[in-house]
């Protein structure tokens, strides 16, 4: 038997907000499914597609799962993201090579140092 990881879902109170945001931070496209979701189409190579599931509730508590970014240059990366209206979050990681933020509805994502 053989797997492929084909998506992410991705809970989200605003999908085309939530959608909107991460398409501008990943340049990834995003388009509306058949069922109302919206889904960023990850170019070949780059991983899953992701897919942004309406809820009615507001994320609460700390994320079970967070996506890690390493980028070229961390602080010019942070930069962007605080930018484009990520925000940082302290999450009891303390001092660390690793920046902490979320995006606008609240989910933690790290941007590590650079290889």
């Amino acid at each position: 038997m053989t797997l492929r990881f084909s998506e992410v879902c991705i809970d989200a109170h605003d999908i085309h907000v939530l959608s909107s945001w991460w398409s501008t931070v990943l340049g990834w496209p995003a388009e509306p499914t058949e069922d109302g979701d919206v889904a960023l189409r990850a170019p070949a190579g780059a991983g899953p597609d992701w897919l942004f599931l309406a809820v009615p509730d507001a994320k609460i508590i700390k994320n079970r799962i967070h996506f890690d970014f390493t980028p070229d240059d961390q602080q010019a990366e942070v930069d962007r993201m605080l930018a484009l209206g990520a925000r940082p979050v302290d999450i009891g990681q303390g001092e660390q090579s690793w920046v902490v933020l979320a995006d606008p509805e609240g989910n933690e994502f790290c941007i590590l140092a650079a290889d």
